[in-house]
């Protein structure tokens, strides 16, 4: 039984692994790489396995570096069922139909924009395309929470919620050949505890545990304490509204733009911001993932059920205007006075903030919010980057392949984040490992730079006495 290493190795993006026991081979998790100059070519090399011989696939959550190369696997003959929480599977129909959408879109501009040099064809095709999104919806099957479920011939899940996003899991996978039994628990991402709407972290505690594959993101620091970001970011809006500027918040649309939503509406409510303030959320999967997170109240943690309860509004606030058509969006540009604008990509990758960044980001009067991740090689790294840096001294970032002067502030407020820090990441890593009786696990370390991998292996060392193993992509790990 072994398990190999596709994705997120030493870095963030591209989640995959390949577990096999006996005969069954089941792919946990299937995102795409995003950032790095090699992102593109990881996502269109050829996968070590074929798609059509899986027995099974088990998805943690909807996020694109964990979900976004699901459709090749269908492009290229994926039969099996892809099982996942309940709540996952709306939030996979509208970010996998939306990122089949940007990649038509950017193929097209490409294609124009070759045919005007005189090229003949636009590069690289899209990784996917809708009918291959239809054809992976087919195959999609939620189940509950902390329910045991076979998904192939000797191997079983179960999902504990990761806090992380609405639906999302640390998974405990159960694997049988012959007479042998192995467990192995991925945490998936680990949310941040205290986050706004969804409910915290659970640590799965396994008590015979093989193998634990923990996330690295934030391994090497803590974030700010959420109220102070939460005060901190009140006083960036006061700032805007006193000066007449304009607040662009890059931001995921599935976790992160309800978040912002929650926050705003709370400090209007306690008279920490004015009501009234004109919120854009300019990003139509913001907008679908918003409405999902209504649907099931239940998921909500206890501070936005309490607020739902007492008869306000959790998700929405009278400033808040959501911006659906590409026109509505433009019309932005026009817009006077001072307002926030959370659009998505939450990494400056694509969508309608690079329409906004580089309209207003040469504009000092412009608050340039970075409330999240950024991986290396992304415009958003670039951004968090030159923070500092005096203006002068910036270089030009390139937004549509045109440079762009950034003069506008730029500020980050990590303590928004969707991804646990490093307390919690080893306080996580303690209770799962300690829980095993007599034995301890084998923990990997992945989903993150080698920096934080290095840092949060040795703070786990201390926690647990445990030597983590740090793989490389491409690497497999024997399992028990």
């Amino acid at each position: 039984m072994q398990i190999k290493f596709l994705g997120a190795a030493g870095e963030v993006t591209g989640s995959c692994y390949l577990l096999t026991a006996g005969k069954s081979r089941v792919v946990l998790d299937c995102g795409i790489f995003q950032g790095s100059s090699t992102a593109n070519l990881k996502n269109r090399r050829k996968l070590p396995f074929d798609p059509a011989e899986l027995d099974a696939v088990i998805l943690t959550h909807a996020h694109l570096d964990h979900s976004g190369r699901l459709p090749v696997l269908a492009k290229h003959g994926l039969k099996c069922r892809v099982v996942c929480t309940t709540p996952t599977v709306p939030l996979v129909d509208v970010l996998l139909r939306d990122a089949a959408s940007i990649q038509k879109q950017d193929f097209l501009r490409r294609s124009y924009k070759r045919s005007q040099r005189g090229c003949e064809n636009g590069g690289c095709d899209p990784l996917f395309d809708e009918k291959d999104v239809v054809a992976l919806l087919k195959l999609l099957s939620g189940t509950k929470l902390e329910v045991e479920r076979e998904v192939a011939p000797g191997i079983s899940v179960r999902f504990i919620d990761s806090g992380h996003i609405i639906g999302s899991a640390s998974c405990v996978v159960t694997l049988k050949e012959g007479a042998s039994t192995r467990t192995v628990v991925f945490s998936g991402d680990i949310g941040n505890p205290g986050t706004p709407v969804i409910r915290d972290p659970i640590a799965p505690l396994v008590k015979d545990a093989d193998a634990v594959v923990l996330e690295s993101t934030y391994g090497d620091k803590d974030h700010v304490p959420i109220a102070d970001t939460i005060e901190r970011f009140a006083g960036i809006l006061k700032e805007a509204l006193a000066s007449g500027g304009k607040v662009l918040v890059p931001a995921f649309a599935v976790g992160r733009t309800q978040t912002l939503i929650y926050v705003i509406a709370r400090l209007e409510e306690e008279g920490k911001l004015p009501r009234g303030l004109p919120v854009f959320v300019d990003t139509p999967l913001g907008i679908e993932a918003t409405k999902i997170y209504n649907m099931d109240p239940s998921l909500f943690d206890e501070e936005t059920r309490a607020v739902r309860a007492a008869g306000n509004q959790a998700l929405n606030f009278r400033g808040l205007k959501f911006t659906r058509t590409a026109q509505e969006s433009k019309g932005l540009n026009d817009l006077r006075g001072p307002a926030v604008i959370i659009a998505g990509a939450g990494m400056c990758t694509g969508g309608r903030i690079l329409h906004h960044l580089r309209n207003r980001a040469g504009d000092p009067n412009t608050s340039v919010v970075i409330a999240g991740y950024q991986a290396a090689g992304t415009l958003g790294r670039r951004l968090v980057e030159m923070k500092d840096t005096p203006v002068n001294e910036r270089p030009s970032v390139r937004i549509y392949g045109q440079p762009v002067n950034v003069a506008a502030k730029i500020f980050t407020l990590n303590g928004f984040s969707a991804h646990g820090g490093q307390s919690t990441l080893v306080e996580w890593g303690r209770q799962c490992i300690g829980a095993v009786e007599g034995k301890k696990p084998t923990v990997y370390l992945t989903h993150g730079e080698q920096r934080q991998r290095l840092a949060l292996a040795d703070k786990l060392r201390e926690a647990t006495g445990v030597e983590c193993k740090l793989p490389m992509l491409g690497d497999v790990g024997q399992i028990g």
